[in-house]
């Protein structure tokens, strides 16, 4: 079963804890996620980062002077990051990446190599301190961030209400969750008056973050109440139209504040037969190809592999 179906799987059974009231610990769906392309039992568990990765010797060069975090999504850990990052250490970047966002309080966030199931605002104080510590090892001023899903609102919410505008250059938001996610159509399909009744049954099937991420929900408010972006940043933001997350999927773009730059791209507009979903974009060789050029526009690739 795909990530995909799972996460379908566990959000109709929080619509069916909402509707008929019986408490997480009764209702156990198989894991899915936002985020994640992994599979438990199967893929690694995150506690070896990708290959390349988080070489705390590695010094940026003048080609690529800032270090690249990737930072992976809701239900997943950093190995969802394991073609891309080896792909980009390979080019000359200093590559890091982390496991955020553990809480063992929801059914989903319980399984091994189960991440990003805690509170963002939590996580995004996790990213704060690993990007200060990239810095202090690698002498760099700033990092790109590349956000999948979740990871990209937390990158958002890092920038907005911690230090990462003084961190940060580049925020490449790979089918982020940026204005909420239905859940596949879920939250869209329950009866009037239950979405706010989903979010309260949701956390103890499949965490925290699950729920924020809802269309309509407080934390997704609040992101953005001030606009999409924050000045001296740079964004690229890729969509996808085989993402099963956005509804639609261009409810992941952005739109450009004063002081910021924003790139919306559609992975078809480079490669129309690329078929990766939500959950398997970070392996997409398309998506890798937009991934290097954002990150050096002297890149030269191919986009449709």
């Amino acid at each position: 079963m795909t990530w995909w179906r799972r996460l379908t799987a566990a959000t109709a059974v929080a619509g069916v804890v909402c509707a008929l009231g019986v408490s997480g610990a009764q209702a156990a769906p198989e894991p899915g996620g936002l985020g994640s392309g992994s599979a438990v039992g199967k893929d690694p568990d995150g506690s070896t980062p990708p290959g390349g990765a988080n070489d705390w010797a590695c010094r940026p060069t003048p080609a690529h002077p800032r270090p690249v975090v990737l930072v992976h999504g809701t239900w997943g850990n950093q190995n969802d990051w394991d073609v891309l990052g080896p792909q980009l250490k390979a080019e000359g970047y200093c590559v890091f990446t982390l496991n955020y966002g553990r809480d063992t309080s929801s059914v989903l966030g319980a399984l091994r190599g189960m991440y990003g199931t805690g509170d963002i605002g939590s996580s995004a104080g996790e990213l704060a301190a690993f990007v200060d510590r990239i810095r202090a090892a690698t002498g760099a001023a700033k990092v790109d961030l590349v956000g999948h899903s979740q990871g990209a609102v937390m990158s958002r919410q890092y920038l907005r209400f911690g230090e990462g505008t003084d961190t940060v250059g580049r925020l490449i938001s790979l089918a982020g969750t940026n204005h909420g996610s239905t859940m596949r159509g879920v939250a869209t399909r329950l009866p009037p008056g239950s979405t706010a009744g989903l979010s309260v049954a949701l956390p103890p099937i499949a965490g925290v973050a699950a729920a924020q991420q809802l269309v309509g929900s407080d934390f997704i408010r609040n992101l953005n109440a001030e606009g999409d972006t924050v000045p001296g940043i740079d964004y690229t933001v890729i969509a996808s139209t085989h993402d099963d997350a956005s509804a639609p999927s261009e409810a992941t773009f952005l739109q450009a504040g004063p002081g910021a730059t924003v790139d919306n791209v559609w992975v078809q507009d480079f490669c129309a037969t690329d078929t990766f979903d939500h959950g398997t974009l970070p392996q997409s060789p398309t998506v890798a190809y937009i991934i290097k050029k954002a990150l050096d526009p002297s890149y030269v690739g191919t986009a449709c592999g």
